[in-house]
């Protein structure tokens, strides 16, 4: 049942092909990938909800759950004065046209590989799912929202140490295999367990990118906190009396008695 599921989830996800800016399309290869990018279609409108006010710049909906713990990790961060700045979210789900614009502003080759470098074709983009956004920093000092001025920002350590445990990974590492540029600002939401709720959906969208080109820092299953046993001390048996040393031990218990 889980495997039809999937079948259905990724049929829907997959458009019949990516097409680039100039109306050509490119393949789409055996992975369901386009340009290197695996499909996640489109969140539907009313599977989406406005971020909390004060946390985002400009427009920011997400699926509930996301977008729940969305909240909860900026709280966090507003709460520490280890991020020096202010964390908001920025760019959260975007329509498959939005993309389209997005993917055509990018530089790109006549193939349209370097653009995927930078941009996924529109059906192939994590932010359309509904449970993928980017960070920024407030006050930017200066600092555009690039890979080294992001990366450089304790607001970014930050997240390293600490969006995992409220069901974010970064899903495109620095060196990462799947040819995507490093992107420190952009995180999708798994959930924080397999059994937190809408987690087990957003796991399945995201399954084959994780296997095939895993996210770091990654959510990773918790395990249980187990006590260490007692410490228990091994005692030897005693080694048996040879004859002599009984001849001995008698013979000073015969001496203690006399002299009682």
């Amino acid at each position: 049942m889980r495997r039809h599921l999937a079948a259905l989830i990724l049929l829907a996800a997959a458009p019949a092909e990516a097409q680039l800016c100039n109306s050509a399309s490119v393949p789409i290869g055996p992975d369901g990938r386009a340009l290197g990018h695996f499909p996640y279609g489109e969140a539907a409108a009313a599977d989406l909800v406005p971020a909390a006010p004060g946390i985002a710049l400009g427009a920011c909906r997400l699926r509930p759950e996301a977008a729940a713990d969305l909240q909860r990790l900026l709280t966090a961060a507003a709460g520490d004065p280890a991020v020096q700045g202010k964390l908001y979210a920025f760019s959260c789900h975007r329509s498959l046209a939005h993309q389209q614009a997005t993917f055509c502003r990018t530089r790109q080759s006549a193939s349209g590989s370097d653009r995927a470098i930078s941009a996924a074709p529109p059906g192939h983009s994590e932010h359309s799912s509904g449970y993928a956004l980017d960070f920024t920093v407030r006050p930017a000092n200066g600092c555009p929202d690039a890979e080294a001025c992001m990366a450089a920002k304790p607001a970014f350590r930050w997240l390293i140490a600490n969006a995992p445990r409220f069901g974010f990974e970064m899903s495109f590492p620095i060196s990462n295999k799947q040819n995507v540029k490093w992107e420190p600002w952009h995180w999708r939401w798994v959930g924080t367990s397999a059994t937190a709720p809408g987690a087990a959906r957003a796991r399945l969208l995201f399954a084959r990118a994780r296997a095939a080109f895993p996210a770091s820092p990654a959510v990773i299953p918790l395990l249980p906190k187990i006590a260490p046993p007692p410490f228990v001390p091994i005692v030897a048996p005693p080694r048996p009396e040879t004859k002599k040393e009984r001849r001995e031990r008698e013979r000073r218990e015969r001496r203690a008695r006399d002299r009682t």
